[in-house]
Formats: C-alpha cells, sequence, structure tokens
C-alpha cells in the first residue's frame, strides 16, 4: 500500500559513516522544522494522530522503532532500525510510533512549523475527516 520507505546512500570512509539530508532530494518537501524523540517509556506508544496539512519524514537515527501508518482502509506498519531507512508520512495519515528500544532517537523533519490546530488526535475525527 505504502511505497514511503526510502533507503539513504551511506557515505563514509575509515574514519565512520556519513547520511546526507537534502530538502526536495532524500526528504521529498521544504523542511521547516526537526525534532527527535527519545528516552520513551517501555510500551508508551507516540503520535496516535493525524496532520490536515503536514508532511513529515522520520528516521531513527540511532536504535530502532516500529510505525504504524493508517489511511482509514489500510494499516501497514514498517521497521525503522537503520539510520540510513527514512519513511514519509502524508498529511491525513494516522501515524503510531511504538515498540522503541532503549536507545532510539527518531528524527522526525516536518514540512511545516508547528501549529497545534493542524493536529487530530481522535481517530473518529480522522475517520469523518478522510470520508
Amino acid at each position: 500500500m505504502y511505497d514511503n520507505i526510502q533507503e539513504f546512500k551511506i557515505l563514509g570512509d575509515h574514519r565512520g559513516q556519513l547520511i546526507a539530508l537534502e530538502t526536495n532530494k532524500q526528504v521529498p518537501f521544504d523542511i521547516k522544522r526537526v525534532f527527535y524523540i527519545y528516552g520513551t517509556q517501555k510500551g508508551v506508544p507516540r503520535g496516535n494522530h493525524s496532520h490536515y496539512k503536514t508532511k513529515q519524514f522520520l528516521v531513527a537515527v540511532h536504535g530502532g522503532c516500529q510505525v504504524t501508518l493508517d489511511n482509514g482502509k489500510i494499516k501497514e506498519t514498517f521497521n525503522l532500525d537503520k539510520p540510513n531507512i527514512g519513511l514519509f508520512q502524508d498529511a491525513l495519515i494516522w501515524g503510531c510510533m511504538h515498540d522503541f528500544s532503549d536507545d532510539c532517537v527518531l528524527l522526525v523533519l516536518a514540512d511545516s512549523y508547528y501549529d497545534a490546530s493542524d493536529y487530530i488526535t481522535d481517530y473518529s475525527k480522522f475517520m469523518d475527516v478522510i470520508k
């Protein structure tokens, strides 16, 4: 259903590895906000919401987690456990991040600035909006 996983080219040599992410190249939009999630509690999911307009790109830069995307008809779970793998989450897609490893750092790149009114936090409202 989703063709949202992207594998990045790993650059590096004997000194170490490097991954470069650029706006409108590896990341399919202009980046306006960057945040990361870490220190999560065992068994406690994050996300559980959708956005009216915001698009996001998620990369587990350390450790790993699962991300479930839901378009209201189909749910698909992705394993993010390599720093050279990214997941695109479009607007009006319900997202839930879960099963975080103890050392997970999940980087999120967004195409818009934070706006509380852009969030849909009630699943039944989400289902009404996408119909």
